[in-house]
Formats: C-alpha cells, sequence, structure tokens
C-alpha cells in the first residue's frame, strides 16, 4: 500500500500584525488528510527564506509519560455485573466490555459489520476487519461467554 506524505512549514501571521516575530506553523498531509499545529518557534517574515541554519537544531520534542491504570478483576466483574436503569447505559457497558477485552478502540467497534465476523479454517468464529486508525488488517478470535 503506497502512502502520500507530505510536510509543510509556513508562517502564520495573525491579521493585526505589524512587525516582529511570527509563528511557525507545521501542516502534516497523510493520503490527503491534513492535519496542522505550532511548532512553538518564530521567525522574522524577512528571514523566513533566508534561513543559514536549521531553525529546529535545538528543538526537543516533549513527551508526557503517562502511567496506566488497569481494572483488576473484582473491578471487570462489577462493571459486568451493574444493571443499569436504561438499555442505553447497559449498551454503552457492554460496548465497554467488549472494547476492553478484544483491544479494539471504539471507533473499530462503532464500525464492525457482522459480515465481519466469519468462521475460520478451525472452525471457530474470528473477527476480521481493518483498525480505523492504521488500516492495518486485524484477525481477532470471537469468543462467546
Amino acid at each position: 500500500m503506497k502512502t502520500n506524505f507530505s510536510l509543510l512549514f509556513y508562517l502564520k501571521k495573525p491579521k493585526n500584525h505589524q512587525n516582529g516575530l511570527v509563528p511557525i506553523y507545521l501542516r502534516i498531509t497523510v493520503n490527503g488528510k491534513r492535519a496542522e499545529t505550532s511548532t512553538g518557534r518564530e521567525c522574522v517574515p524577512v528571514l523566513w527564506n533566508r534561513l543559514d541554519k536549521d531553525p529546529f537544531v535545538n528543538y526537543k520534542a516533549k513527551v508526557k509519560r503517562v502511567d496506566r491504570i488497569f481494572l483488576n478483576r473484582e473491578e471487570l466483574q462489577a462493571i459486568s455485573d451493574k444493571v443499569f436503569p436504561t438499555e442505553r447505559l447497559n449498551q454503552v457497558r457492554d460496548i465497554f466490555l467488549f472494547c476492553y477485552f478484544t483491544g479494539l478502540a471504539y471507533a473499530d467497534v462503532k464500525k464492525l459489520k457482522p459480515a465481519e465476523i466469519v468462521k475460520g479454517m478451525d472452525g471457530e468464529m474470528w473477527i476480521y476487519t481493518k483498525r480505523t486508525k492504521t488500516h492495518q488488517a486485524i484477525f481477532l478470535y470471537y469468543y462467546l461467554r
């Protein structure tokens, strides 16, 4: 599968800009889908196309470390046993548990179709779909309890 990918750095002048530094923005395009973000750097517009050195030479990306907390068996059982006053909330609980046990994101479960639940060569039921975010094909054993 061929992927089209491009990066574009550009200056984004505010409407009331008179003079001085202007923020540098980055546009990332992957297969026609665009995303834009500020680089956190600034430049004088007159010097934008006359840079002698890389303006990002000292730039360090900031990565936030996230400590994930996992549910234990008792917590999962409490969620599973909980009966809500409305059918909609019971369905939300069931979708949450399905996502938890399959590892699928909600976006993947939302687009899941009955045709994507197929009988495998082993005679068991499998989920065969593509991930929404990565378009990666996946096979998951579909176990009904």
